[in-house]
């Protein structure tokens, strides 16, 4: 299943999003972003994950197994303490990038990303195929070093998380996290003829996010949310229907799955 999902080109908008969501959680921030350069160099970082995901997705067992050794050793390197207090979190709070919690965060904002970006530019998905791809999301995290057990059982169970996080007290935008998310989002490096391009994605990947989340970066009101997501939402429509279906596999999918 996540190699039916992960093969379209249009999972490329899901980065972005996960990425700001993931800046949302304080000690993600702490001990998986601000360590990895990640909001310095966002973009790298995106392709960084790209690169891991289509390698994890549609490698080999060893390929995906090296790799994510990697990242499991640098993440056992990084540890400290917050310097500031963060919304709930007190200033001398303990932090570490192999933190179960923030694992698990992680790998929810990858899945929900996915999700959200299939079912509005691809198509829809069944309630027995998304748990489908929970099981495979799963084998993702046992690779980055989290246990059966520390991970949402089922799919209801993982609906049980959502809300828990989007709904409680764990999540919070620090300053830090908000300056540098506006800068990626609304500045990043491209030249003057991208632009509209950029902007385009800018616009989608704000109407995405979680309106807890959108709201706590302060992201400009207008237009207002409602009149974003039609717009959004009739974007989505036409290429849905009007031009994925028709393209070829060298423009729809990834070059990992053509083969």
């Amino acid at each position: 299943m996540i190699r039916r999902v992960h093969r379209e080109r249009a999972l490329a908008l899901y980065g972005p999003r996960a990425l700001l969501m993931q800046a949302a959680h304080p000690l993600a921030v702490a001990g998986l972003l601000t360590h990895s350069s990640a909001l310095d160099e966002p973009y790298d970082r995106l392709a960084r994950t790209a690169e891991l995901m289509d390698t994890i997705t549609f490698g080999s067992k060893n390929e995906a197994e090296h790799l994510t050794r990697r990242v499991r050793a640098m993440h056992s390197r990084v540890q400290g303490e917050l310097e500031e207090p963060v919304g709930p979190y007190a200033a001398g709070t303990p932090y570490r990038a192999d933190d179960p919690e923030l694992l698990l965060w992680v790998l929810f904002t990858l899945i929900d990303s996915a999700l959200v970006v299939y079912r509005k530019y691809v198509g829809s998905i069944s309630r027995s195929d998304e748990a489908l791809l929970w099981e495979d999301y799963k084998v993702i995290g046992k690779l980055f070093g989290l246990e059966h057990g520390t991970m949402p059982s089922t799919l209801d169970d993982l609906d049980a998380y959502r809300s828990e996080m989007l709904e409680g007290e764990t999540l919070h935008v620090n300053e830090w996290a908000r300056g540098r998310a506006r800068e990626i989002v609304l500045e990043p490096p491209v030249p003057a003829a991208l632009r509209p391009l950029v902007e385009a994605v800018n616009f989608t990947t704000i109407t995405l996010l979680p309106e807890r989340i959108r709201d706590e970066y302060g992201f400009a009101k207008l237009p207002p949310v409602a009149v974003r997501r039609a717009i959004v939402g009739a974007g989505a429509e036409y290429l849905r229907r009007g031009v994925i279906p028709f393209l070829p596999r060298s423009l729809r999918l990834v070059p990992a799955a053509r083969g």
